[in-house]
């Protein structure tokens, strides 16, 4: 099995972005939930299964120093190679080249996203790459586009000044790299990715795993507030509708009236607990009634009207609905199996899909949420909303 055991972090800037922080501190340890920012990339690397942490320090280093020690507390290895505030990142990385393994995880100090580590793994190696990024779809324009993908996931154009046309998806860190590619470097005070990313590419070895799911950054201020409260880590729980919380309908028909809303039983009580536990509740349902005629979204407004007050009546409330209007054959990014309308909330409450529930009845739901990284749960006669609910709660999944 194929597996990375080395994680090497850039984190030796001045941050001056973050002044006046940065003044009199290194931006990693920013505080952002109660603890240094990097402290969070810490324990995302630790649940990779990665146990050696390569720190490339320059400005106040002593401080990421003192905090982390040894990395015995995290139950981790953690070595550090200090270079003068004034290098860029080819110096940095080349001082580290001697305890580099021959793969290592390269990430940045100022990014966190719940990636896919293990597929990204898989497709370093399937790939037979030199460098394999991971980079953001940014299909909503959260940042400028750095990157020209081809369909086979190569990596056609990194640009780092963000100019040439046709860019779409940005780099977030997140790399897995072949050591051999340091012998591309040279000993000029550059930027590594802006140096040797276009000689991998010339050669057709660099390729790349997209995300739709958003990344969190303290590279400005700007950025901090969404970054907090991502890390709220506000608990979730996506519910399908017809089949998971009330009758579903005949084959190739739709609930068109507020009166053929029935709930199944035990789901109102399913929904009442997790607003109790402290869950978001959010519907998420294919309506493709509406573009074959046979439903308008005002009627649908009326049938979800009818359902909230029913749970409203009950103490119980939805806290966000979101469906997809669209026919199957419209190639829309929000009809489940596709899972547009996860990403959509996951940006609205800056969820953690992977810290996230999907509860549904349809292998379709299921293969949305598993496309999200949520945790997924399927709810038939047997197994109802109720009882997944009540596992939920119970900290049984």
């Amino acid at each position: 099995m194929n597996q990375i055991n080395q994680a090497v972090i850039f984190a030796g800037g001045y941050g001056k972005r973050l002044a006046p922080f940065t003044d009199s501190n290194p931006k990693p340890m920013y505080p952002v939930a109660g603890k240094p920012y990097i402290e969070h990339l810490i324990e995302q690397i630790k649940n990779f299964g990665i146990c050696h942490v390569v720190l490339l320090l320059g400005y106040l280093p002593e401080m990421i120093m003192d905090h982390f020690g040894d990395g015995s507390r995290f139950g981790m290895k953690f070595s550090y190679v200090v270079t003068d505030p004034e290098c860029e990142t080819q110096k940095r990385i080349l001082a580290a080249r001697d305890i580099l393994e021959d793969y290592f995880l390269m990430m940045y100090c100022d990014n966190y996203c719940p990636i896919d580590y293990h597929r990204l793994v898989h497709d370093f190696f399937e790939n037979d790459a030199w460098i394999q990024i991971t980079a953001y779809s940014n299909k909503d324009g959260y940042t400028k586009d750095n990157l020209q993908i081809g369909q086979n996931g190569q990596v056609l154009i990194y640009d780092k000044r963000r100019e040439a046309e046709n860019l779409a998806g940005v780099d977030i860190g997140y790399a897995v790299i072949d050591k051999r590619i340091l012998d591309l470097t040279d000993d000029t005070n550059g930027n590594f990715e802006g140096i040797v990313y276009p000689k991998v590419i010339e050669k057709q070895k660099m390729f790349v795993s997209v995300t739709d799911h958003r990344y969190y950054s303290i590279g400005s201020y700007e950025r901090i507030k969404l970054t907090e409260e991502f890390f709220r880590q506000k608990k979730a729980v996506f519910l399908d509708r017809d089949g998971t919380l009330n009758v579903r309908p005949p084959k190739a028909c739709y609930v068109e009236r507020p009166e053929e809303f029935i709930w199944l039983d035990g789901a109102v009580e399913a929904v009442r607990l997790l607003n109790e536990g402290g869950y978001l509740t959010i519907l998420i349902s294919n309506q493709p009634g509406i573009a074959r005629g046979n439903l308008t979204e005002e009627a649908l407004q009326d049938i979800h009207d009818k359902m909230n007050l029913d749970l409203q009546n009950a103490g119980a409330h939805i806290d966000k609905i979101y469906y997809c209007p669209h026919n199957w054959d419209e190639g829309c990014g929000c009809r489940k199996p596709r899972p547009g309308m996860l990403y959509q909330a996951q940006k609205e409450f800056s969820l953690n899909l992977r810290n996230t529930y999907l509860i549904g009845d349809d292998e379709r739901d299921i293969e949305a949420g598993e496309k999200a990284g949520c945790r997924n749960l399927l709810v038939d006669e047997d197994y109802t909303v109720l009882d997944a609910v009540r596992d939920i709660l119970g900290g049984v999944v």
